[in-house]
């Protein structure tokens, strides 16, 4: 469900007042007129939590604006930021998905550029390997949080029970396939999307080449994407993990998979009823087909980011409340690494006791891992909707993989056209 807040700044005196006691120890100033931002965000209901409590600190801090807050779980979150990007409602301050950049801003003005609020900003905080995520034409549309990638967990306990190592390579996974399928546990697991790139990972192992060029263009042929409906299917018939339309994340919890392939952000909502039940979750290597290179296939990208609307009435403004959710260690403290290690340097120093964890051992994974930059196409999510609907004509063989792959490809090219 949708929410939406309005919280007042902590006022304390009639406006006619410039300073009033609010309490023995403290006193705030008030102001005639405040300065009203729009900030907007998805999570659960834990990161709203946080959030919420952040944005009243910033609040305490400068009681001459005013913030009104807006969020909601993803999927909503997405259809209702893409009617506020066509009609100009955006709020002033933003959590966006990476590929929004290319889909909102491709040239650089479909943001404002944060560039021009480094009064308001300090972006020393960050490397520039990282700004440059955020950069569309000459333009900083957007700073990164955190970095993201596909993360294989395991399910220790359920491996160990089975006298089964953690899974290093593919054959690893139908090795582990053939042990416990009996008993009606997959070895591993994924949600379409998380599927979709783990089939290009093993894909690009296999074929010796990526996905597509460092121009954009798609590397993949109808040769490739045979190869890939081959291995799905193989995947789904043996039992390594069940087909896309019928995973379930709650089976996690039941420990009917005993592993899943999930974003390094998302570590906490997927494997935290296991961890409370005492269960041992592992982050594995990134799966390989002989245990050699672990960057190859593997895409990163910025967890998620900040961006400021193109129309905000008050940049100034809208540049310190970005600053604060960047840089600050009232939010800092309060985030943690839940959505990975922040890669600000003052935010990483405000929580270095906060540096544990499964999601901090997921971040840490990634570290000194060579990986692709993941592009808006992999992630569009028609493009892999109508990859797993062809894959049904395979799975149900209602037609050859061949003559599937020929189809797809055309498909494929079709989204790289637009």
């Amino acid at each position: 469900m949708y929410l939406f807040r309005k919280t007042a700044a902590v006022l304390c005196a009639a406006s006619m007042l410039s300073l009033t006691a609010c309490s023995d120890s403290k006193i705030v100033k008030t102001y005639d007129k405040q300065v009203e931002l729009k900030f907007s965000w998805w999570g659960n209901d834990s990161r709203n939590k946080y959030t919420i409590e952040a944005i009243e600190k910033f609040e305490e801090l400068h009681p001459e604006i005013k913030v009104d807050m807006s969020y909601s779980e993803w999927s909503g979150y997405e259809m209702r930021n893409k009617v506020q990007m066509i009609s100009d409602t955006e709020a002033d301050v933003m959590q966006i998905n990476f590929g929004w950049l290319s889909a909102y801003s491709q040239d650089g003005t479909g943001y404002y550029d944060i560039n021009k609020l480094s009064e308001q900003i300090d972006l020393s905080n960050f490397e520039q390997s990282a700004l440059d995520y955020g950069i569309k034409g000459d333009a900083l549309n957007a700073v990164p949080i955190a970095m993201n990638t596909q993360t294989v967990y395991i399910n220790k306990t359920i491996y160990d029970k089975y006298g089964l190592d953690v899974p290093k390579t593919w054959d690893d996974l139908f090795k582990a396939a053939a042990v416990m399928s009996a008993d009606g546990i997959y070895p591993m697991s994924a949600a379409s999307k998380s599927l979709w790139l783990y089939l290009i990972t093993y894909t690009e192992q296999a074929r010796g080449k990526s996905f597509q060029t460092d121009s954009g263009e798609l590397n993949f042929n109808a040769e490739d994407f045979t190869e890939m409906f081959t291995f799905y299917k193989r995947l789904v018939d043996e039992k390594v993990l069940p087909q896309a339309e019928h995973y379930e994340r709650l089976s996690l919890d039941d420990e009917e998979y005993a592993g899943c392939v999930a974003w390094v952000s998302d570590a906490a909502n997927y494997f935290g009823s296991a961890i409370e039940k005492g269960r041992t979750i592992v982050i594995a290597d990134y799966t390989t087909i002989d245990g050699g290179s672990q960057g190859a296939g593997w895409y990163a990208k910025p967890a998620t980011m900040y961006a400021v609307s193109k129309d905000t009435e008050h940049p100034k403004e809208a540049g310190m409340l970005l600053d604060f959710l960047l840089n600050s260690s009232e939010m800092a403290e309060l985030q943690g690494v839940e959505k990975g290690i922040p890669l600000s340097k003052s935010a990483q120093s405000a929580i270095q006791s906060q540096m544990n964890g499964l999601q901090y051992d997921a971040s840490q994974k990634m570290n000194g891992v060579e990986m692709r930059q993941l592009t808006a196409v992999m992630e569009d999510g028609d493009l892999i909707d109508e990859f797993f609907t062809a894959s049904n004509e395979v799975l149900f063989d209602k037609a050859t993989v061949e003559e599937t792959a020929n189809i797809f490809y055309n498909t494929a090219k079709g989204h790289f056209e637009k």
